[in-house]
């Protein structure tokens, strides 16, 4: 296990340098104008917004992931790790496949938007997969998803914002099917079995979804971002009122059960 996951994650790095030096000659030669402010403002993605994502999916999936009992830090330690290789390896693949010119902090928040594909999937197999299989997963789900992606630009003609919104019908279906394949844990063997600890993190990770959905959804979107951003919490308000609602009716004393809300 020890040499398994090591050399592997050493692999990618060495890949993600040998690239960086040969690759990227943006990051290299124009540095300065890469960090200065000018740079920042005339970018499609805003920094902020970009803060906005990495929060999500690195807080708010990672305390989400915690709702089971047995894989609290584990599933919290397995995300991070996952979401730094999985947006390496995804500039890397949008390098190579997309033929982008160079690394951004465009390249950058698309890496981490496709990195929330690989993140559902991982709630599907939490508990049946180890870390070795979680890093193959993130590497094949995200060259499976940049061909979904070329297949809906090339003959579906999708925009590519929305191509890369994508990410949580993939993500589901993809983790399912993973999910499928495992073995089912033997009945004496609780592994699904949360607590109220856990549930609490677990509620904690979904109101940092909720919070930055909206900065999530619109990163991408160009001159639409006003616009898909106010669509985007108008709906998420709507739904968390028919959640609490829903939780009153369906609960025997009539109150609310904020797990069920998740």
């Amino acid at each position: 296990f020890r040499c398994s996951v090591t050399g592997l994650n050493l692999l990618l790095q060495a890949l993600l340098l040998i690239r960086s030096f040969f690759g990227f000659p943006d990051v290299s030669d124009n540095y300065s104008s890469l960090v200065s402010r000018a740079s920042f403002t005339s970018s499609p993605v805003s920094y902020p917004a970009f803060q906005d994502v990495n929060h999500m999916v690195i807080f708010g999936f990672g305390f989400f992931l915690m709702v089971l009992r047995r894989y609290g830090f584990s599933s919290t330690g397995f995300n991070f790790l996952l979401v730094v290789l999985g947006v390496q390896f995804s500039v890397l693949a949008e390098d190579l496949l997309c033929r982008t010119a160079g690394c951004s902090l465009w390249s950058l928040a698309k890496a981490l938007v496709s990195m929330t594909a690989v993140v559902i999937s991982t709630g599907a197999v939490l508990g049946k997969a180890n870390p070795v299989q979680l890093i193959v997963m993130t590497l094949v789900e995200l060259i499976f998803f940049y061909v979904s992606r070329w297949i809906n630009r090339k003959f579906l003609e999708v925009p590519e914002h929305l191509s890369v919104m994508h990410v949580f019908l993939f993500g589901a279906y993809f983790g399912l099917a993973l999910a499928s394949r495992f073995p089912e844990a033997p009945p004496g063997l609780d592994k699904n079995r949360s607590t109220p600890k856990s549930e609490l993190f677990s509620v904690l990770g979904t109101v940092f979804v909720w919070v930055f959905w909206p900065s999530f959804n619109s990163i991408l979107a160009g001159s639409e971002k006003m616009k898909t951003v106010l669509s985007t919490y108008l709906a998420l308000t709507v739904s968390a009122v028919a959640a609490f609602m829903l939780s009153a009716l369906t609960s025997k004393d009539g109150k609310f059960r904020m797990v069920r809300t998740r």
